[in-house]
């Protein structure tokens, strides 16, 4: 299993380097099972800062996005959407294209959130958006396991502590067959108290053993021929 089972919090462009709106409650479809099984994404940002008086475009930007932030936390997700675009055109900011891609992926799927994430990371990379980055990349037909390693790798450049990181980027090592870099990251996981990690680390180390018995094999194989 993958480490979340929520979308991860965001942050919006004036408010992880990591000043997250972190685990705000949320009811995202679960993704389905991969290789481990996936659900491993995190939830939607709010506009923990105030509004700025000086600055009545970003403070509309930002009630738009407190607004869209409400009707999520209320399954409404069309009226979230539609707030969180009208946010988008009146300024642009990390947490409302964030939040957008929380609905595009629970309304549409991956493909319109992996634009959406990606927009939330040009204008502030986060390890939050690049961890959901990684995950709709794995909820592909088929998953783009090179792409989802470039944004679970870069979201542990940002945070290289965060254990929910290291199983999930480990997760997808494993199912690409770089099992010795997996298991270094699924122990690192454990160690940082993602506990499932331990059935992990576990079944790849029978993999790396039935690996390193087929290789001791295979000259013996070509002896007898």
């Amino acid at each position: 299993m993958f480490a979340r089972s929520v979308l991860r919090a965001g942050r919006i462009l004036t408010n992880p380097a990591r000043s997250v709106a972190r685990t705000v409650s949320a009811s995202p479809a679960l993704l389905t099972p991969l290789p481990a099984a996936s659900r491993w994404s995190r939830a939607y940002a709010s506009a923990a800062t105030p509004v700025s008086p000086t600055d009545p475009k970003l403070g509309h930007a930002q009630s738009l996005l407190e607004y869209g932030t409400r009707a999520l936390e209320e399954g409404d997700l069309p009226r979230a959407k539609a707030a969180y675009e009208e946010s988008i055109s009146v300024m642009p900011t990390s947490g409302a294209w964030f939040n957008l891609g929380v609905v595009e992926y629970q309304l549409a799927g991956p493909l319109g959130a992996i634009e959406a994430w990606k927009q939330s990371i040009a204008l502030e990379p986060s390890a939050d958006a690049y961890t959901n980055l990684g995950s709709a990349y794995m909820m592909c037909k088929p998953p783009q396991t090179a792409e989802a390693i470039k944004a679970l790798t870069a979201a542990m450049e940002i945070a290289p502590e965060d254990p929910e990181i290291q199983f999930n980027l480990a997760a997808v090592l494993e199912s690409t067959d770089q099992l010795d870099t997996a298991l270094t990251l699924y122990r690192k996981a454990l160690s940082g108290g993602v506990e499932r990690a331990l059935a992990n680390i576990r079944n790849i180390g029978g993999k790396i053993l039935a690996k390193r018995l087929s290789d001791e094999q295979k000259p013996e194989d070509k002896e007898d021929k």
